[in-house]
């Protein structure tokens, strides 16, 4: 991989535990709204939107079984921040993005 990789859940997603209703992630859906602001740091990260039901190939390609809590930050070199917190605080030492206020 020569770049990080994002990996967020679909905009909009059902639940098969919760039959009937559809569901967003609002920690993906922070994450998303700080990319559309910062589209040209954005644009230095590949994002992958992955569907809600485990497991997820993709991220478990990179990450591991046990670490399919998303979003997740795959690092280009290696390992990963799955944390929201830890997340956003490589995208701003990685790509420059802002801190958030704390």
């Amino acid at each position: 991989m020569t770049r990080d990789r994002l990996f967020l859940l679909d905009q909009e997603f059902g639940d098969a535990t919760l039959p009937g209703r559809k569901f967003y992630c609002k920690d993906c859906m922070s994450i998303e709204g700080l990319l559309a602001a910062f589209p040209e740091r954005a644009a230095n990260i590949d994002v992958t939107w992955v569907g809600f039901p485990r497991p997820r190939e993709e991220v478990v390609e990179l990450v591991g079984e046990q670490n399919q809590v998303l979003p997740c930050l795959a690092f280009a070199e290696g390992g990963f921040v799955n944390s929201t917190k830890e997340l956003l605080s490589a995208l701003h030492a990685r790509h420059g993005f802002p801190e958030p206020h704390p």
